[in-house]
């Protein structure tokens, strides 16, 4: 019998599938089409962040109703059901006036509509699911394919984006996943990223910023409120705070990352990604800065968002700007053409004398994992439909 396996599952009230390989499992929401969930086999740690507000259903929200809960408007109507990993699409931040008075959530579409299962199956080989949206407004149709293969400690993900219309579309696409405790843990987890060159977020964070505005910096330390380095791969360093910093994900390389590794649960977790079709690192914390709801002062989560944009300004912003550190800051594709991205999500036990990540790189069939000295963790990479 195959130990591979993806069944229709309920996640904290909301639907979902689970695929699982006898290794790993992750779960993805049909509500938002959000990956909420990654964690080895029979262990209580999920490595992403957990909405510590119940969530609903996104295309469930109704100001009257859920306002107060979460949120009025855009941002509502995203973190009412957001959790994890969410797919920013179309654009990374707030929609336009108009779009705001048609209903549209902060980060797009897609987070905030209802996705359609495609095909969800298991076999001895591999545990695959398929979703897919069309986004009216945007006029694209975006299909996800998730793949456990048996017995890896990775899921293979990939995503296309095609346009439905005639003409050329300049868009944001930017993976809005976020690490949280007790994975990601003060004095336990450190971050490790393949970028260097940063530059921080000019609009402050509401009077509780922890970095000075628009300031560049080299990773992973940045220029404090005060003046003072603050090392950015350390998490929650101070209480009441947030930030928002973009960084290059890596020039020259064929591959980026993004991984946490957690020294007492002996765990490393994280992305590997083309930096030619996602440039950019997107760090976002909350350290219990928010009072007003959802957040209520007790959240703790870390966003390394990965995508075409290096911050969540929106679209027009995205356009006017152009380019960052000769980089570019959108994307675009051709009239009734497609655009397709790979990436891996993966979770391994790290060895205990593990206190470094010095390195992620990927061949066609294998992902390595290179720590202190010269100790690798190979990863089986599977197979991806075409």
């Amino acid at each position: 019998m195959s130990r591979c396996a993806v069944d229709a599952v309920t996640w904290n009230n909301r639907q979902a599938y689970r695929l699982s390989n006898a290794k790993v499992e992750l779960t993805a929401l049909l509500g938002g089409g959000h990956i909420a969930d990654f964690r080895l086999c029979d262990s209580p740690i999920n490595v992403l962040w957990e909405s510590p507000w119940p969530t609903i259903e996104p295309q469930t929200f109704s100001s009257r109703e859920h306002a107060p809960l979460y949120g009025e408007g855009p941002v509502g109507r995203f973190l009412c059901g957001y959790t994890g990993h969410a797919l920013a699409l179309g654009y990374f931040g707030m929609p336009s006036s108009e779009e705001a008075q048609q209903g549209l959530p902060l980060h797009g579409e897609a987070a905030n509509s209802a996705w359609k299962i495609v095909s969800a199956v298991a076999d001895s080989d591999s545990a695959t699911l398929v979703t897919e949206i069309t986004l009216p407004v945007y006029r694209m149709h975006f299909r996800r394919e998730i793949v456990l293969p048996r017995d890896a400690f990775i899921a293979c993900i990939t995503e296309t984006v095609t346009n439905l219309s005639g003409d050329a579309v300049e868009f944001q696409w930017v993976q809005h996943a976020a690490f949280g405790e007790p994975f990601f843990a003060t004095g336990e987890a450190t971050l490790f990223l393949s970028g260097t060159r940063g530059v921080t977020w000019p609009s402050g964070y509401e009077g509780h910023e922890l970095l000075a505005g628009d300031i560049e910096f080299q990773w992973p330390y940045a220029q404090s409120v005060d003046g003072e380095p603050v090392n950015l791969s350390q998490p929650f360093v101070r209480d009441g705070t947030g930030f928002v910093a973009g960084v290059l994900a890596g020039t020259g390389r064929e591959c980026a990352f993004a991984v946490v590794h957690n020294r007492r649960h002996q765990l490393v977790a994280g992305y590997c990604f083309n930096p030619l079709l996602f440039p950019w690192i997107v760090l976002w914390e909350e350290n219990r800065a928010r009072e007003y709801a959802p957040w209520n002062k007790r959240t703790r989560a870390r966003g390394v968002e990965f995508g075409t944009s290096p911050m969540p300004l929106g679209l027009a912003h995205a356009r006017e700007m152009r380019r960052l550190f000769d980089t570019p800051v959108l994307s675009s594709i051709p009239g009734s053409s497609c655009l397709q991205a790979q990436y891996d999500l993966f979770l391994h036990p790290a060895p205990p004398q593990w206190t470094q990540i010095e390195d992620v790189r990927q061949t066609e069939h294998t992902l390595v994992v290179q720590g202190d000295g010269d100790e690798e963790i190979k990863l089986q990479r599977g197979k991806r439909l075409r």
